[in-house]
């Protein structure tokens, strides 16, 4: 009992000479992790904010252009692009106003707004998307063989149905109408047959058969 009595009092004793030792870098440690938890939880609120006070812009927005107010549509995209640049709410938002360009034939406007969407798109699908677009205003200029390089920037996975068609008219405008076939192969086999009833696709294969036929 004797030695068991002073095993205890010599383990009390390195114990409290350990506290001693390292007491301030054990505080410290705490002190430093509890900073840190705090911090990321004050990180994430404010992002949560951020994102809900740029959707609340983009309704807005939206809100706007169903009303006819331009002028203040602008606005709210521009406080979109300078705020909330790393919010899919700003990319929408230029996108939105790149198809209203391209309705409107203002093609060189529709590209300006595309390209900083590209440039601010934060996932692979979204850059494959603005990629798309970006081609078919491309292709709409007349640029055929610049569509197709834009094209060759995508990943297959991405919209591969989409981007072998619009490959496929890029090639017809650049006359190569078996490469432009086998564009619009590739698109229907990634789409499937029941995509391509009274589609335009099929109007297109349809197209190039005659064609073909005729030049035979």
């Amino acid at each position: 009992m004797a030695f068991d009595a002073y095993d205890d009092y010599e383990q009390g004793e390195r114990v409290q000479q350990w506290l001693r030792q390292n007491g301030l870098s054990i505080v410290v440690g705490i002190v430093i992790g509890l900073v840190a938890i705090f911090g990321w939880q004050q990180w994430r609120k404010h992002q949560v904010n951020h994102q809900a006070a740029a959707s609340q812009l983009y309704v807005n927005l939206r809100t706007a252009q169903a009303a006819g107010q331009t002028d203040q549509a602008n606005a709210l995209i521009t406080q979109l692009m300078k705020d909330y640049a790393d919010s899919p709410y700003a990319l929408f938002a230029v996108s939105d106003r790149a198809v209203d360009d391209v309705r409107a034939k203002h093609l060189d406007k529709a590209l300006v707004s595309l390209d900083w969407a590209q440039q601010h798109a934060k996932s692979p699908a979204l850059k494959a998307l603005v990629n798309l677009r970006i081609a078919r205003v491309q292709l709409a200029q007349g640029n055929a063989q610049q569509a197709i390089t834009t094209l060759g920037q995508i990943s297959a996975n991405d919209y591969p149905g989409l981007v072998e068609e619009l490959r496929g008219d890029a090639l017809v405008k650049l006359k190569r109408p078996d490469d432009a076939r086998k564009a619009y192969q590739a698109a229907e086999a990634a789409l499937g047959k029941s995509e391509l009833q009274g589609g335009d696709l099929q109007m297109k294969i349809d197209d190039l058969a005659v064609a073909g036929k005729q030049g035979a």
